[in-house]
C-alpha cells in the first residue's frame, strides 16, 4: 500500500491538483485544511481510501477507517516533534541538502526514544 502525505496549511487545497496528478496511490492522510469537496470526489473517483480529518461544518460526514486514523495522527505527531528542534522550525540552513541531513538525524534521533 503505498501512501502520499500532502502539507496541511489552510487554502493550500489549490495546490493539491497538480501534486496528485499522475500519482496512483491507495489512502490520502490529511488534516482539516483538505476537507473539501472536490478532493473527496476526485479521490472516490479514483478508488482512493480517504482519511481526512473533518471540518465540523460538513453536512454528511464521511466514514473513515479508526485504524488508518490512527496512522495519520501518529504521523501529524511526529511532525510536531521535528519542529521542537529549532534548526528545523527556523529553516536556519542555507541549502536543501542540508535541510534534509538535519531532518534525517532529527527523525533518527526521535525513532530511537
Amino acid at each position: 500500500m503505498r501512501f502520499v502525505l500532502l502539507p496541511g496549511n489552510r487554502y493550500d487545497t489549490v495546490g493539491v491538483a497538480p501534486l496528485i496528478h499522475g500519482l496512483s496511490f491507495d489512502a490520502l492522510l490529511a488534516d482539516k485544511a483538505f476537507d473539501s469537496n472536490w478532493i473527496v470526489e476526485e479521490m472516490n473517483a479514483r478508488g482512493t481510501t480517504i482519511c481526512i480529518s473533518q471540518r465540523p461544518q460538513r453536512k454528511a460526514p464521511l466514514h473513515i477507517d479508526e485504524e488508518m486514523y490512527k496512522w495519520r495522527h501518529l504521523v501529524e505527531n511526529f511532525f510536531c516533534d521535528l519542529k521542537d528542534f529549532r534548526r528545523i522550525a527556523l529553516r536556519t540552513d542555507k541549502t536543501d541538502l542540508s535541510f534534509a541531513a538535519i531532518i534525517n538525524a532529527c527523525a533518527a534521533l526521535l525513532n530511537s526514544k
